[in-house]
């Protein structure tokens, strides 16, 4: 029987690969044979690393669309840097549209290891970020848990989620959710090409932070991700409702005046240079002028057809064991990096604070009694950050917690709690504090680690609880105490602290408190 050319093509990489792989190669240099072309990477320290490589074309050609899979290659390509990341406002070094790439740790590819699959989405909301950055490393995570762990980078912001099909009807029907077609295309690669580098495509967990997180509670209710991964665990990133197509049409608006391209001319955009794109990015938002604007997942009817966890959780990820986190003092750098005055608040500014930075609809003056009454020795700065975090970081995995346990399905819950050391520990354990524990990566750039003893005992702990999801479906392990599952009323939660331990409800007087009020997520 004829070859037809998809079938040429994999047979002549094979043999390409068989040569090049026989000639000259040696262990420090892996190889492996991906569904797309043959790829080598370096052997460092006892682990296979494999970066840049591509699992998508180049969204250039597909601006505002799904993304493609990539031509296939004949000829061994290296994979021994970082690919690009989506063009963005901020300091990424490589930005380009050509950012379809990933990154793979593995103890050893190609060996029958089947191993679980750990595959981490970035932080950054919607907007920035990469996977690319020194704190994901994943070796150490992959040698200690031996799991295979990937990173990857896909379209962000404007490129990856201006909902376009209110001015151009029927042209990127796609276009508000690119960003997450992108994430799609990316996990059907990591399932064809598990096993490969060793991996179990039948175990492929997906965990991220902060906006990683929020991609991840997407995809639970995206159909197109359906069966793509076995579990999942999101940090300090919730997403309980996206964005209606009403408010994202009017950011599309608002974007295109800042591009000052007309609505009736809006195919334009099409060909619009990337840097100008980027700089229309410092455009406000139409909904609060006081904010940047949003981009986020849409409710398109096609990626979304309903919002992530509302009314309920999604019923196509029931069965998925989960873990969310959060941490302590989520607001002390996210807001007091922006507002460092806001440490030394005094109780006449602390309402007019919060209504700023709350982002729920409560009245100021019920939040600083009930905390004052709960907290008599806490200072307004403390109270502050301490409500914000409550009202507009916390709420969110509460919503996303007891929906889950609603429903019966598989979840448990953490909070994370060591103090960061840095100026003498005003920060408290902040918005990304639990980011170098998970990877084993505290003597990285961008880590908060706490005091050491403790710091290294929680890393082991948190990291291990991980992997175990990643292999078993339960976060329990030797080296941790019980982790029950998440429950109402009890709400469980494992604190990781000065002491690791579970406990029930806490906080119950602010989830309590903002309970009166429904949460509308921002960009919604």
């Amino acid at each position: 029987m004829p070859l037809n050319r998809r079938d040429f093509l994999t047979a002549t990489a094979a043999l390409a690969f068989a040569a090049g792989a026989s000639a000259g190669a040696d262990e420090s240099d892996p190889a492996v044979m991906t569904s797309h072309g043959p790829v080598r990477g370096l052997r460092e320290a006892g682990v296979s690393v494999f970066k840049g490589i591509r699992y998508g074309a180049d969204t250039r050609r597909t601006r505002f669309a799904p993304p493609s899979p990539p031509d296939p290659w004949t000829d061994i390509l290296p994979a021994v840097a970082y690919g690009a990341s989506a063009p963005q406002r901020g300091g990424e070094p490589y930005q380009s549209e050509d950012c379809l790439f990933l990154n793979v740790w593995t103890p050893q590819p190609g060996d029958g290891g089947a191993r679980p699959v750990m595959v981490y989405i970035h932080g950054g909301a919607y907007s920035s970020g990469s996977g690319s950055e020194a704190l994901y490393d994943g070796a150490r995570l992959a040698a200690a848990g031996d799991v295979v762990v990937i990173t990857l980078n896909h379209r962000l912001n404007a490129f990856g989620y201006l909902y376009l099909e209110p001015v151009l009807p029927g042209r990127f029907p796609d276009s508000g959710n690119a960003g997450q077609w992108d994430l799609v295309l990316a996990l059907n690669w990591v399932r064809n090409n598990a096993v490969a580098f060793g991996g179990d495509p039948s175990r492929i967990m997906v965990f991220g932070q902060s906006g990683g997180g929020a991609k991840i509670a997407t995809l639970m209710a995206s159909p197109a991700a359906e069966g793509l991964f076995h579990s999942v665990a999101t940090m300090s990133g919730q997403q309980v409702t996206a964005s209606g197509p009403l408010n994202a049409a009017r950011r599309t608006r608002a974007f295109l005046a800042a591009l000052k391209i007309d609505p009736a001319d809006a195919s334009r955009i099409a060909s619009v240079p990337a840097e100008k794109i980027v700089d229309a990015l410092a455009a406000r938002d139409p909904l609060d002028e006081a904010q940047g604007i949003y981009f986020g997942p849409v409710l398109d009817e096609r990626m979304l057809t309903r919002h992530p966890f509302w009314p309920d959780a999604p019923p196509q990820s029931a069965h998925i064991p989960m873990i969310l986190g959060n941490t302590l003092n989520e607001t002390r750098t996210l807001i007091g990096r922006r507002e460092p005055e806001l440490f030394d608040l005094g109780w006449e500014a602390l309402p007019e604070a919060l209504v700023r930075h709350m982002r729920s609809d409560i009245d100021p003056g019920t939040v600083v009694a009930a905390y004052r009454a709960a907290y008599p020795d806490q200072s307004p700065g403390d109270i502050f950050f301490a409500a914000t975090t409550a009202g507009r970081s916390w709420r969110g995995q509460v919503e996303e917690a007891d929906a889950r346990a609603r429903q019966g399905s598989p979840t448990w819950v953490y909070r994370f709690d060591l103090p960061w050391l840095a100026d003498r520990g005003k920060w408290g354990a902040p918005h990304t504090a639990d980011i170098g524990y998970a990877f084993g990566n505290l003597d990285r750039a961008g880590a908060m680690p706490g005091e050491a003893a403790a710091a290294r005992r929680i890393s082991d702990e948190l990291s291990s609880a991980l992997v175990a999801l990643a292999r078993t479906g339960s976060p329990e392990h030797a080296g941790l105490k019980a982790w029950p599952r998440y429950r109402i009323p009890a709400r469980e939660t494992m604190i990781f602290g000065a002491r690791t331990g579970v406990a029930r409800d806490p906080r119950s007087m602010e989830r309590e408190l903002f309970s009166k009020v429904p949460f509308i997520q921002w960009g919604s």
